[in-house]
């Protein structure tokens, strides 16, 4: 997958998250939204950290094809 093809992606998970989140502040929202809002949120962070790998790889002059999605331990216990 290549960062066009990441950010692609990205836009479809935000455009469902905030579908979601409209159905929530509806108060129209099920307990399978809720979960799949959940899920959303992890797979997000896991593809914004791939993109950022990807990117810092090419600038260390590294093949950026050689960065691999995290597990969701990894990518949700960054601290900000």
């Amino acid at each position: 997958m290549d960062d066009e093809q990441i950010i692609e992606r990205i836009n479809e998970l935000a455009d469902e998250e905030h579908s979601l989140f409209g159905k929530e502040s509806a108060g129209k929202a099920t307990e399978a939204d809720r979960e799949r809002l959940k899920r959303l949120e992890v797979t997000l962070d896991q593809c914004w950290d791939l993109l950022h790998q990807r990117r810092a790889r090419r600038s260390a002059g590294l093949d950026p094809d050689q960065a691999s999605v995290r597990d969701e331990k990894t990518v949700e216990g960054y601290i900000g």
